[in-house]
């Protein structure tokens, strides 16, 4: 018997939990009752954003890919967003004219890195579902996917994630197996059209949300000729295995490198940029040169024989996951701004400020997935944030009060001055 997707006219975590995660697919219509994370507009400035860091050689964003009926395109040239489109309905009758009507799919990884306020408006959705599932073990990630394509790229297959899709413009359909169809020893399949079949559908129009669990078969199609928008998010739920924390522990991996085209595998596998690294120990253990980006991650490991290292390690990773509340990668921290005693600060109604001893002294101090160390002790740190938690603005120069004058007066100075650049803290009348 062919199972149909369930359908829901009203959102409610409690309901999804209850009925929905971890069990089948739901279609819930229309998130109007609820402030849904995201916006075409919004979303827009996010993709002309993610696809600005196109190489000096004219290629691809390694978080972006770009097809063109089934080919994928390498040169980015004139095929992504930019701000001067201003809008997704310009950019598709630019893409209309420079591709005479093929089909294509454009897709951006690690989406939410590109746009603090909807990374905000996400973090606000999802921290409903944290209150009752916790936190994903890795963060989740957020996908865009825009085009005319007839299916997915990648075709049919099935994720590790849990995942969301919200509907933004146009309408996609996409296509369900609670079970994998092809008895091929492969992972996914491009020419499906024998399995359909065996497939249930839900079509996804703007304002809707549909979810679907990590152990159903899945590909996404367009449901009219016109262009579909939609966002993904995918929640970490199966194969997990402890390669995905070591990441994080012995280094901090550039992002485009971790979900673009590649992992730390992928690092240790290519490196055509070497980078000169610590010469060999009195065993020979280590190579005279090391694959860019692995010298710093090598001697962290070898650090790792010192629990003081390795605690210091996991206490930092641990407050920059709490902070980022489920969405990692982060979006990038500003650049630090000179705040006078006459500044006034406000708190961010969103950051939350988690602070932790530094075994060498002084603090750590995290918001919004940034970390810092300060040479101010755990009770001036608390004095400190206290001061900052009232609902109002505070001069700067009463915030520096809560410290010891002297030299941690002005520790505490750059201190707030890094919290803002974090988005932690907002200066202003």
């Amino acid at each position: 018997m062919i199972e149909c997707v369930a359908v829901e006219t009203e959102f409610s975590w409690d309901t999804f939990v209850e009925r929905y995660w971890d069990r089948s697919p739901v279609l819930f219509r229309s998130l109007s009752a609820s402030p849904a994370p995201f916006a075409a507009e919004e979303v827009f400035r996010a993709a002309a954003h993610g696809s600005r860091s196109a190489r000096t050689d004219g290629r691809m964003p390694p978080h972006v890919q770009f097809t063109v009926e089934r080919v994928q395109r390498d040169e980015a040239g004139d095929l992504l967003p930019t701000g001067e489109d201003g809008a997704f309905d310009a950019y598709d009758a630019r893409l209309a004219a420079r591709l005479d009507g093929r089909r294509h799919a454009l897709v951006i990884n690690s989406f939410h890195t590109f746009d603090t306020a909807l990374w905000s408006r996400e973090r606000d959705f999802f921290a409903g579902l944290w209150d009752r599932v916790g936190l994903p073990l890795t963060g989740a990630i957020t996908t865009l996917f825009h085009g005319t394509y007839e299916h997915s790229p990648v075709g049919v297959h099935k994720d590790r994630f849990a995942t969301f899709m919200f509907g933004l413009r146009g309408r996609k359909r996409m296509r369900f197996w609670p079970r994998r169809p092809w008895d091929e020893p492969v992972s996914t399949k491009v020419d499906y059209a024998d399995h359909r079949a065996e497939s249930f559908t839900a079509d996804v129009g703007p304002g809707d949300l549909l979810y679907w669990p990590a152990d159903y078969y899945h590909v996404g199609e367009s449901a009219t000729a016109a262009p579909a928008t939609s966002v993904n998010v995918g929640v970490p739920r199966q194969d997990h295995h402890a390669g995905y924390e070591l990441e994080s522990l012995i280094a901090d991996l550039d992002p485009d490198r971790l979900t673009g085209r590649g992992s730390l595998d992928t690092l240790l596998r290519h490196h055509d940029a070497p980078a000169t690294a610590p010469g060999p120990d009195a065993d020979g253990l280590l190579p005279p040169t090391l694959p860019e980006g692995l010298a710093t991650p090598v001697e962290t490991l070898r650090a790792f024989s010192r629990p003081d290292r390795l605690t210091r390690r996991v206490t930092l990773v641990s407050l920059r996951r709490w902070t980022a509340e489920g969405f990692e990668p982060v979006p990038p921290a500003a650049p630090p701004r000179p705040l006078a005693d006459t500044d006034i600060l406000r708190t961010d109604r969103r950051a939350r400020v988690v602070r932790a001893a530094d075994g060498d002294g002084g603090s750590l101090c995290a918001a919004n997935g940034h970390h810092t160390r300060t040479p101010l002790e755990q009770h001036e740190l608390a004095r400190l944030l206290r001061a900052l938690s009232p609902a109002g603005a505070v001069p700067v120069a009463v915030l520096l009060d809560a410290v010891t004058p002297g030299a941690h007066r002005e520790a505490a100075r750059t201190l707030l001055e890094e919290l803002e650049s974090f988005g932690a803290l907002h200066r202003g009348p």
